[in-house]
């Protein structure tokens, strides 16, 4: 029997590209809710740079609540060098920063799956390539990222330091996750750290190795991050989960999206305290020299609408079902410029987006959907 949801959804498309990607994602959701009988309310909220502009500030208070009393948030992207000028602490990125803070958001997820279709258009070749299929999990509360920053002086006489802090709790709660996700993998997790230089890299591998014991049926390794980030080139297939702290995490998860051969195809999930909403984005900018032309590829956006159902509203059919018509469409050689090998048919975002959304009401006309 259909289990029937009502959801409310949070919309920030933010800047650049991310009106754009973002109105795919909530079209390809709108798809999904009449296919499978779901009622998904959307509610948008402005934030990032659009909203220093309409509002003074890249985190409103209206945003704020509006995302607490969601079920799930859904960005595009945000930043431009229209805001580089403006002081440190009040630029776009600030407002991500204290809405990951306020919501207490301290898991990042990056899974780096590899279409069959878009194998041309990795860097590596495909023996390298085979059997590529992980997760990435971040630490996304703490690092560098949110301790003390300080620049003092000029000229040469300038100074500069940035703080990085983690305590054993910190560490510990978001271990724990990474090991929930490889007991339901392959059962491996390889924990990333830079403990031969670092004491919070020391502290992270203790931390990590201890509660290890609690995992017997998963098996645990550590690299040095220089190492991780060869390994990932190198070998690929050998991982299955990989845990790291917050700066180390945001190089590696980047570096792996190019193994998918675009960091536009990549989603990501950002989660924290039970109760409080996920937040699902694709991990690319916002482009601003794309914005408004119609060539920005809405993968990364629809993979994280396709996450957001199999995460936070336990709808796992229903993310396969888009999945499913996602790969269809690729095999059809349909592409956008930015992942287009020779002799495919180049399209419009917008294009792309209703190539999918014919193949969704395709496969529900052809047999009816089930929910999970």
């Amino acid at each position: 029997m259909t289990n029937i949801l009502r959801k409310t959804i949070a919309v920030l498309p933010g800047d650049g590209i991310g009106p754009e990607v973002t109105r795919a994602a909530v079209e390809i959701l709108q798809d999904c809710a009449k296919a499978f009988g779901h009622h998904f309310e959307f509610r948008e909220y402005s934030f990032g740079g659009a909203a220093i502009d309409a509002c003074g500030a890249p985190l409103p208070k209206e945003t704020l609540a509006g995302c607490r009393s969601a079920d799930a948030i859904l960005l595009g992207a945000i930043g431009g060098p229209k805001w580089e000028g403006l002081a440190f602490g009040t630029r776009p990125e600030a407002g991500l920063l204290d809405l990951r803070k306020e919501l207490g958001l301290y898991i990042n997820l990056r899974p780096i799956r590899l279409r069959p279709s878009l194998r041309e258009i990795s860097p590596l070749r495909p023996d390298r390539l085979e059997g590529a299929d992980f997760e990435i999990v971040r630490e996304l509360a703490g690092d560098v990222y949110f301790g003390k920053h300080e620049l003092r002086g000029s000229g040469m006489e300038a100074e500069a330091s940035d703080v990085a802090a983690y305590s054993a709790r910190e560490v510990e709660r978001v271990a724990r996750y990474a090991f929930g996700r490889a007991a339901a993998r392959r059962r491996k997790l390889t924990s990333v750290d830079k403990a031969n230089v670092l004491a919070t890299s020391t502290l992270w591998r203790d931390t990590v190795a201890a509660l290890a014991r609690e995992y017997p049926s998963v098996t645990v390794d550590h690299l040095y991050v220089d190492n991780a980030a060869m390994q990932i080139l190198l070998r690929p297939a050998q991982f299955d989960v990989i845990l790291t702290g917050n700066l180390f995490g945001d190089i590696l998860s980047d570096e792996a999206a190019a193994l998918a051969g675009s960091i536009g195809l990549i989603p990501s999930l950002s989660a924290g305290r039970p109760g409080q909403p996920a937040l699902y984005e694709p991990i690319h900018g916002s482009a601003p020299t794309l914005a408004g032309k119609d060539v920005a590829c809405p993968l990364g956006a629809i993979g994280s609408a396709s996450l957001m159902l199999r995460e936070s509203f336990g709808l796992a059919a229903e993310s396969q079902w888009i999945e499913d018509a996602i790969d269809r469409v690729l095999a059809r050689g349909y592409r956008t410029a930015d992942i287009a090998e020779r002799g495919k048919q180049v399209v419009r975002g917008s294009e792309f987006t209703a190539a999918i959304r014919h193949e969704l009401r395709a496969a529900s006309a052809g047999a009816s959907p089930v929910s999970s």
